[in-house]
């Protein structure tokens, strides 16, 4: 069992959802996540969409993915990297998992904007449409989290 910091845990994570996990000595879950990322990746041909993207093929990314599976991706991908997040952190940080919730729905809805919007009258598509959305999302996240944050310490000083 390897203790991370927090850094190594998401970069570990944004790698393979559910290495942190493995090193980090938790085999069920590492094994799960890893697991559940091959099953959704396979249905949902996210490794085609990929190398479609990275050469510029936008509209042969768009119609070789299965949506269906694709829409659970964001969500898996976040709370395993929350996940290794939690594990390596302090445990008294607070209000953590915001920023990974916020990015968790911004990809969503960039992945089911992906097909009809273009950024510079350029189709961006369902790869980087979504990973632009991460940082609207983190932003987000980290925004409501100082805000709650602020709230709390001024209800316990007053």
């Amino acid at each position: 069992m390897k203790n991370l910091s927090k850094l190594e845990a998401v970069l570990w994570s944004i790698a393979l959802p559910g290495f942190s996990q493995l090193l980090m000595g938790q085999l069920w879950k590492g094994t799960l996540f890893v697991a559940l990322e091959f099953i959704i990746n396979i249905y949902s041909h996210f490794n085609s969409a990929i190398m479609l993207s990275f050469t510029g093929e936008i509209n042969s990314a768009i119609n070789v993915l299965n949506y269906q599976w694709l829409m659970f991706y964001p969500c898996l991908y976040m709370f395993a990297m929350w996940d290794a997040y939690r594990s390596a952190m302090p445990k008294d940080e607070q209000l953590s998992f915001l920023p990974f919730v916020f990015s968790a729905y911004f990809i969503t809805v960039g992945l089911m904007y992906s097909t009809k919007l273009t950024l510079f009258g350029v189709l961006v598509g369902p790869v980087f449409l979504p990973m632009i959305f991460v940082i609207p999302g983190l932003i987000t996240g980290f925004f409501i989290r100082w805000i709650l944050l602020k709230w709390r310490r001024n209800a316990v000083q007053n």
